[in-house]
């Protein structure tokens, strides 16, 4: 493993994320992400518009399109985890992301339901596998205090990244021909796999342990029970096995319903149930992002202690509960009143989202066997996943459907889930501590 740099303090945004660039595995991860992400900025722009307005799809099969297409990201997020343990993660993060990106280049040629579905659910495949996979190198290519600092610096390029793509998008948007659209989509699709070749670049201490797939037998042709020994402790120390890790992934992908909130309760609730104009959807959204790029990485700071990223995960469940309220007090306001109490609520909303990310990357990492690193992230991943899945029905049925009572009802699922990862943290701080004392 490359020695780690130390994390020197510089001013500005550049600066924050400078500092770590020092790292020669970062270094590669920031480049393959600002590539790859542009070209996703630029899907997550126009994918739905390409859908109804070109390929024809209805409303009803584009919804189902990206809800297969999520499904497979369920299973690829821990499949992608488990593989990493067996082969070079590295080259499965090169293959799987360079495929993603020509498969997301073959939506140019998309012509009708059936063919946008099996494309959505292999590039949703392997964009998945090749996160969890990510997350593996991640979590052996850095000591403890520098992961969290690696996950926070990568989604401020992330967030970047995906704002750059949705500016190439607008040409799409702004010409409205199907040439145009296909035109940006292919582009946008080889430029995701052009950003799976800095990764290439990583070194071999990323990959999965000899102990994972060595041999079980010596030169004479005899069973080596040494490696048997290690290859059948290497199995049981499985995520699955691990209680306190799954619960920690339960809790975790229940708070992640707050993306969800996000990108479909929000707009959902200003467009339909307050007097503030319909721009306010971009006005809050383009909110979050510069919040998230500003303040990720330093917010992010001491959140490899275990301590630490339960006490951020508290703080962000009360964030996360006061947003819901006030984002519930702003219908039936003024136009200028809603405007206002809507952008408060997204402050708390992002401040919350960026706090519960710190401490959720702390945990996955700390908490977790080091010997299945590739196993337990897959198993974070898959977690987070079905939180995903099920956001847009569980905002649905509460906010959406109740209003002020749905609202806090999901106040309460948010501090809630918050008070239990709290706890897990308190509790393995207290484990860990009683060793070093004896």
């Amino acid at each position: 493993m490359p020695e780690p740099q130390p994390i020197t303090e510089k001013r500005g945004l550049r600066g924050r994320i400078a500092s770590g660039l020092s790292d020669p595995v970062l270094r590669a991860l920031v480049t393959a992400t600002a590539v790859s992400r542009i070209g996703r900025g630029v899907f997550l722009t126009i994918t739905v518009l390409f859908f109804t307005r070109i390929i024809g799809l209805s409303a009803a099969q584009a919804a189902i399109v990206l809800a297969v297409s999520s499904g497979f990201g369920v299973v690829a997020s821990f499949l992608g985890g488990w593989l990493a343990d067996r082969w070079s993660a590295r080259r499965l993060t090169f293959a799987f992301e360079a495929l993603g990106g020509m498969l997301l280049a073959a939506y140019a040629f998309a012509g009708d339901f059936v063919s946008a579905l099996v494309l959505a659910s292999l590039s949703g495949f392997f964009d998945s596998i090749g996160h969890s996979a990510r997350a593996a190198i991640i979590a052996r290519g850095f000591v403890a205090e520098r992961r969290v600092h690696a996950r926070a610096v990568l989604r401020t390029v992330t967030n970047v990244s995906i704002a750059v793509g949705s500016g190439v998008a607008a040409i799409a948007l702004a010409l409205g021909t199907p040439e145009a659209y296909r035109a940006v989509i292919l582009a946008a699709g080889l430029f995701c796999a052009l950003g799976s070749l800095p990764l290439l670049r990583l070194t071999s201490a990323v990959d999965a342990p000899a102990r994972a797939n060595g041999p079980v037998r010596t030169a004479t042709g005899s069973i080596d029970t040494e490696a048997v020994a290690a290859r059948s402790d290497w199995r049981r120390r499985s995520p699955w096995r691990d209680r306190r890790y799954l619960l920690l992934c339960v809790l975790s992908a229940v708070f992640g319903m707050q993306f969800g909130v996000a990108e479909l309760g929000v707009p959902l609730w200003i467009t339909t149930q307050t007097n503030a104009p319909t721009v306010m959807v971009s006005v809050v959204l383009i909110t979050n992002t510069v919040l998230v790029v500003l303040f990720q990485v330093r917010a992010s700071r001491g959140t490899h202690d275990v301590r630490t990223a339960g006490r951020v995960t508290m703080i962000a469940g009360w964030l996360m509960a006061a947003a819901c309220l006030v984002y519930a007090l702003a219908a039936g306001l003024p136009a200028w009143a809603a405007i206002v109490m809507l952008l408060v609520a997204m402050i708390a909303h992002t401040f919350a989202e960026i706090l519960s990310q710190a401490g959720a990357w702390g945990l996955s990492f700390e908490l977790a066997d080091p010997v299945r690193a590739g196993a337990y992230q897959g198993v974070f991943g898959m977690g987070f996943s079905l939180g995903a899945l099920a956001s847009p029905l569980v905002v649905n049925a509460t906010a959406i459907a109740h209003g002020l009572a749905g609202w806090g009802m999901l106040a309460l699922i948010f501090l809630t889930a918050a008070a239990g990862i709290w706890l897990i943290a308190r509790r393995a701080a207290r484990a860990s501590a009683r060793p070093a004392s004896a």
